[in-house]
């Protein structure tokens, strides 16, 4: 059998991810990082993870900055936001999507180990394997952590089941703060945003979804005001169903949605909000 390691950075929906994707594959053991320090902890993640076959992270910052480095000290290969993994004579084979979710691509690592790290979503959850807690010996640190901030959303964007998202349409931050944010409470629903509206400032750019932004899988995206471009569908492409709101009859949002209506969407918001209201009674 394969061995097989998962990197944790916390215990979340993510995590439980991994595990599905991993036990399949071989014999597999988690690390668990809790303080972290870009230099420390890759340093003790090569000493850990000596002798694997497979090293799997989830998608994230920290993952994405440790991976490929820490294929580089072990001499292996890497590739990200993987959506599908696989061990074949002992290789880790990385199904991943490409133009923009259009097609899928398997990319073969033909160095051991094969370090990836993995979309959100894309594995059904499983039971996470007792964590070994890294231990980092503290060295000559290059950075410090002056300051944290805890965020403002209860979850991870990328796990969120419902996600109501808006775009240039929905016209400036009074229409997420007074038209989406009630929906997305009723739906109970995190917002997202395109790049247009956080580049505009109208939303912090932790809500955007896309290729340069997050990645998602929920079950529902409600677009609002968004024009479905390519970069934007990238991010979307995972997701279960898409239903849109947008005034233009030929946003290309329409070519990919199961559900759609062409109207203004200080219309059709309120009355949406009236009827799931109505529902909860």
């Amino acid at each position: 059998m394969s061995d097989i390691v998962i990197v944790l950075f916390g215990m979340d929906r993510a995590a439980q991810g991994l595990a599905g994707a991993a036990q399949r594959l071989g014999n597999v053991r988690a690390i668990r990082v809790e303080d972290y320090q870009p230099e420390e902890t890759l340093a003790a993640l090569v000493e850990a993870c000596k002798g694997a076959d497979a090293i799997l992270f989830s998608n994230d910052t920290y993952s994405q900055e440790l991976a490929p480095r820490l294929a580089h000290r072990l001499g292996g290969s890497c590739v990200g936001d993987g959506v599908g993994v696989d061990l074949v004579d002992g290789k880790l084979r990385v199904t991943r999507q490409v133009y923009g979710g259009k097609a899928e691509a398997v990319i073969a690592l033909k160095r051991t180990p094969g370090v990836a790290w993995l979309r959100a979503r894309s594995f059904a959850p499983a039971e996470i394997p007792a964590a070994e807690r890294l231990r980092i010996e503290q060295g000559a640190q290059k950075t410090r952590i002056i300051e944290r901030t805890e965020s403002q959303s209860e979850s991870r964007l990328e796990d969120a089941r419902v996600i109501v998202s808006g775009g240039r349409g929905i016209g400036g931050p009074e229409g997420f703060a007074q038209e989406l944010q009630p929906l997305a409470q009723l739906l109970g629903a995190q917002l997202a945003a395109s790049r247009a509206a956080c580049d505009a400032g109208w939303v912090p750019p932790t809500w955007q979804v896309g290729q340069t932004g997050k990645k998602v899988a929920p079950d529902l995206y409600l677009a609002i005001g968004i024009t479905g471009a390519s970069q934007h569908m990238a991010g979307i492409s995972e997701a279960k169903q898409i239903a849109a709101i947008n005034i233009d009859r030929d946003a290309p949002i329409f070519k990919h949605c199961r559900f759609g209506i062409v109207e203004d969407y200080r219309k059709v918001v309120p009355l949406l909000r009236q009827k799931l209201t109505e529902l909860q009674r």
